[in-house]
């Protein structure tokens, strides 16, 4: 039996921000939780400056270029506003992603298909600043077609809908979006860009989704931060970790 390459976990560190900001307080630190994290043995930090600050802010960008010693993955809308920022910080990578203030997290993944030439722009002082473009998306192959033709390297599915199939019970309907991601990655896969996923997973979803041989990346955050408030952040990461490793087994 073969063993797929080694998953990589990013861990998004912005709620660690929102614990912080609800009572407008300089503490839990996000730049502290990051540090743990790549202890814990986090391959990179992922953190979202949303244009309403309503967690990560900028002052917290700095510090993480400043004293991360994995790479950063800055989630951005793709606005002149966060261009500017990421020019001028220069991350290992960027995340582009729909973005509406009213939502509590976001929604969907990012219309690549319907702004394709505004976006194929947008992306090109990135790429010509060496910062890999990721493309937040679904699993429709003309939104994965449109991410390969904007020269994005990479391109994150959404993978929201299945851990909510999973949490509702329905299970059939579950296994459905578990295959259409399966048929994603594989088509995204063939098209050149390297795959990743994320968004609401935990310990009961994310086995199934890391045994999907052409995946590279998960990033998770908010699972996490959540199970640290009982644990601790470096066993919840360790946990997440090994249920990762085993599922590529």
């Amino acid at each position: 039996m073969s063993v797929l390459p080694r998953l990589r976990l990013g861990v998004n560190i912005d709620h660690v921000a929102t614990l912080r900001n609800a009572r407008g307080s300089a503490y839990p630190e996000p730049l502290r939780a990051a540090l743990l994290a790549e202890a814990a043995g986090a391959d990179g930090i992922t953190a979202h400056l949303r244009e309403d600050r309503r967690h990560i802010r900028d002052a917290d960008i700095a510090e993480l270029m400043a004293h991360l010693s994995r790479p950063l993955n800055f989630e951005m809308a793709a606005t002149q506003e966060m261009q500017d920022i990421v020019l001028a910080h220069r991350p290992h990578a960027v995340c582009l992603v729909p973005e509406r203030r009213e939502e509590r997290t976001t929604e969907g993944g990012l219309d690549v298909a319907g702004e394709e030439a505004r976006l194929t722009d947008f992306i090109a002082p990135l790429k010509a600043a060496g910062i890999r473009v990721s493309m937040f998306i679904g699993h429709a192959p003309a939104q994965i077609a449109a991410a390969a033709r904007s020269g994005a390297a990479v391109v994150e599915l959404h993978t929201g809908a299945y851990c909510d199939l999973h949490a509702e019970g329905r299970f059939a309907e579950r296994d459905a979006e578990l295959e259409a991601l399966r048929q994603g990655a594989r088509l995204a896969h063939g098209q050149g860009l390297e795959v990743h996923a994320g968004h609401g997973l935990n310990y009961e979803t994310v086995a199934a989704v890391a045994a999907i041989p052409e995946l590279r990346e998960l990033n998770i955050g908010h699972f996490l931060i959540g199970e640290a408030v009982f644990v601790g952040l470096a066993p919840a990461i360790a946990q997440m970790r090994r249920m990762m490793d085993a599922a590529r087994a």
